[in-house]
């Protein structure tokens, strides 16, 4: 039997699940039916359904988190390991769901907030795919849910291309011929007991050789404001303000959804000098800020983002998680749409400052020794405590920026139009922005708890808004920019008429004046 052990990092995503706290992530994306299948609306979703799950059935050896289930250490010693499952029960794995009519978006977005509160069964391999039908539109929407112990947003591209196509000809996939395990009755308690210790051994001794490392890159990347706060043994902590979203949250979530075109935030981001992830930025900041203030909830000070970094590199194609956290300022106090975004400029540059030092440093696993005891025990107190609740928050919300493919990809001959990122809240964070880039769109999936946010489709809404801001805020640089050249131009060469006869009279004065040649 295969057997592979979880990292600290994946690891943390059980140990700090509750039925309040769900820690897996999905996505959810809008089909149009294959024309064989779509010229019979009423059988047609049915009939692909068969399909689908076929197809699926035919891809899921292409990546282990599809076959493999979690073996848990004894007494919790250690981290769980990933092995390989005895059976697949694909009436769990994929199921099917017609939405009544009149089968609108927002009936859908409602149906997938529902889903998205229940937790996975941890017996079977962590992971769910559900067909909605019944959508006015004629399209079919896949939800697809895996827990975050399993794959990070980046990891997900990669799943996505395991069952996915770049044709509407699904491309063959040979089935595995042989299958290799390891009977159970191999592995002993003394072995997996063993397994914790040495892993835990080997964890605590990458972390004392990385200390130096480390302590040169924070020494490296820390601010002057930093080093002479520590040098005065005074560290002063600037924390978030707080906001509707900083409380404990409930089981129930809220969903929406929001499209924007991705070349024109990208050409207007260019034109200000920056990144998209920038642009983004500024649209949710813009957006937050009109929102906020609808409900006479927006603090003086900015809005503080937690925004996840991938420290994978290009050709990792591991479905684990190798990402950190990082602070952004929003920038959502001023009114002025050009000081907020030069709020959001100047944090993302100090950002992208820090991690040239710190990218290769941030850990992504620790020991595993009774880890999963601390973790959950200390979860649990949060919880109960809304201890949250009382301290000063570290950040508002979570903004996650994942770049998708820009052509067309393919489920089983069904063409894909949308891809929406449907992530995770937690205590004391009750909101969750996620874009994907696919096919020329820029697409949001917002995550809210229901207590905190039951109105998030306004958010929704107030992106569209917020892009307008963006948009007037390029064509005001483009048309600075063109009369800064204009002027320039005339300094270097004058083409005004009357200047022009100004330069013809000075000439004519300079002949005449000049001596006569004999």
């Amino acid at each position: 039997m295969s057997r592979r052990s979880l990292s600290g990092l994946d690891a943390s995503f059980l140990y700090l699940e509750t039925p309040e706290q769900p820690m897996h992530v999905a996505s959810l994306t809008l089909y149009t039916l294959p024309p064989a299948f779509a010229k019979a609306p009423k059988t047609g979703s049915k009939k692909f359904f068969q399909t689908m799950r076929s197809h699926l059935h035919g891809r899921i050896h292409l990546a282990s988190l599809f076959t493999h289930v979690l073996a848990y250490a004894p007494f919790d010693l250690g981290h769980p390991n990933w092995e390989a499952a005895d059976e697949i029960d694909l009436d769990y794995h994929i199921q099917r769901v017609t939405l009544p009519a009149p089968g609108t978006m927002r009936q859908l977005e409602s149906a997938v907030a529902k889903a998205h509160a229940v937790l996975l069964d941890r017996s079977q391999p962590l992971w769910q795919f559900t067909m909605f039908d019944g959508l006015a539109s004629g399209e079919i929407a896949l939800y697809a849910k895996i827990h975050h112990a399993a794959l990070d947003g980046q990891g997900g591209v990669v799943l996505a291309s395991a069952i996915l196509d770049l044709t509407a000809v699904p491309r063959v996939v040979p089935m595995p011929t042989k299958t290799e395990r390891t009977p159970k009755a191999d592995v002993t308690v003394g072995k997996m007991i063993g397994a914790a210790f040495s892993n835990t051994l080997a964890q605590y001794a990458k972390i004392v050789k990385s200390l130096p490392t480390v302590a040169s890159a924070v020494k490296q990347a820390a601010s002057p404001m930093l080093k002479k706060a520590l040098d005065s043994k005074s560290v002063p902590m600037e924390f978030a303000p707080r906001t509707p979203f900083n409380v404990n949250i409930t089981s129930e979530r809220v969903f929406a959804t929001a499209t924007l075109s991705f070349d024109a935030v990208r050409a207007a981001a260019r034109v200000l000098d920056a990144s998209f992830n920038d642009g983004v930025l500024f649209i949710c900041s813009s957006a937050l800020r009109a929102y906020l203030k609808s409900h006479n909830a927006l603090p003086r000070k900015s809005l503080v983002v937690a925004m996840p970094v991938s420290l994978r590199e290009g050709s990792n194609k591991e479905l684990n998680n190798q990402a950190s956290m990082v602070l952004a300022q929003l920038g959502t106090h001023h009114g002025d749409a050009r000081k907020r975004w030069n709020a959001v400029r100047a944090s993302t540059t100090k950002v992208k400052d820090s991690l040239k030092s710190l990218k290769n440093v941030l850990p992504t696993d620790y020991p595993g020794l009774l880890a999963p005891l601390l973790m959950s025990r200390l979860n649990a107190t949060v919880a109960s405590t809304k201890l949250m609740e009382r301290l000063p928050p570290i950040a508002n919300l979570v903004i996650s920026n994942v770049p998708g493919p820009q052509v067309p990809l393919y489920l089983a001959g069904a063409e894909m139009q949308t891809f929406y990122p449907v992530s995770i809240i937690v205590h004391g964070i009750a909101l969750n922005i996620t874009v994907q880039t696919y096919r020329g769109s820029v697409d949001f999936g917002i995550l809210a708890c229901k207590k905190a946010a039951p109105d998030i489709h306004k958010l929704a809404t107030a992106m569209n808004g917020a892009f307008d801001e963006l948009v007037a805020l390029a064509e005001a640089e483009s048309a600075l920019s063109a009369e800064r050249s204009a002027e320039a131009k005339n300094k270097a060469q004058p083409s005004h008429p009357q200047a022009k006869t100004v330069v013809a009279r000075k000439q004519k004065t300079a002949k005449a004046k000049a001596p006569k040649k004999r």
